[in-house]
């Protein structure tokens, strides 16, 4: 929902970006990676231990690679298929850390209803990704949804961060709203690509009673 929401305000800072570090000889490729591993490390040396402040921060910065590489795409012009099973990827891997290392936190920490929120959180987050790639390979067009990738980022870094800080049961409250919110996701993805195969069944009968080619 936010990424449709910011879309055009965050290119509005990216963009400049992109083009500075094309000019500078980085590759978008090379920028996801980069932000990929920086996530990764911040969750694992940070945020699993408690450090959850300075975990934030640092998590949040590397997070910014990812909307940096789709404006260096664009400023050079093109993309490429592997650039976007990259992204993807990388996607995963860093939201499976962020949430991977809330819930150690949690777990370590003897908070096992925090801990029962990241690992919903976790798993939901993959699992909506899932559903709109598999969506995607099979020709299913589906929509926004409620909870997608920059909530969940949102949601849980500033959980997080306001934790770190000292505000109370901050973290618990993003996370379960997340978890909620997550939950319900799935559903709603599940439902949209209903909703796309039952009107592509219908459209592809419709164009066999006329004689006219499926599109």
């Amino acid at each position: 929902m936010l990424n449709s929401l910011a879309r055009a305000s965050v290119s509005k800072v990216t963009d400049p970006i992109g083009k500075g570090l094309l000019r500078a000889g980085l590759s978008p490729d090379l920028v996801t990676v980069i932000g990929t591993v920086g996530v990764v490390a911040g969750s694992v040396a940070l945020l699993a231990p408690g450090y959850l402040f300075a975990g934030t921060m640092v998590v949040t910065l590397f997070v910014l690679a990812d909307l940096v590489d789709g404006a260096m795409a664009r400023a050079r012009g093109y993309g490429t298929d592997f650039g976007v099973v990259l992204d993807a990827s990388c996607d995963r891997i860093a939201d499976g850390a962020l949430f991977g290392a809330l819930t150690f936190y949690a777990f370590v920490s003897d908070q096992r209803l925090l801990g029962i929120a990241a690992l919903i959180c976790l798993v939901t987050g993959q699992v909506i990704s899932y559903v709109k790639a598999r969506a995607d390979s099979v020709g299913l067009v589906i929509g926004g949804a409620l909870a997608e990738r920059a909530e969940r980022n949102v949601l849980g870094l500033v959980g997080a961060g306001l934790s770190g800080l000292g505000v109370p049961y901050a973290i618990d409250i993003c996370l379960w709203i997340l978890a909620v919110a997550g939950v319900a996701t799935v559903v709603q993805r599940l439902v949209q690509v209903r909703r796309a195969a039952v009107a592509a069944a219908a459209d592809d009968t419709r164009n066999r009673g006329t004689g006219r080619p499926a599109l």
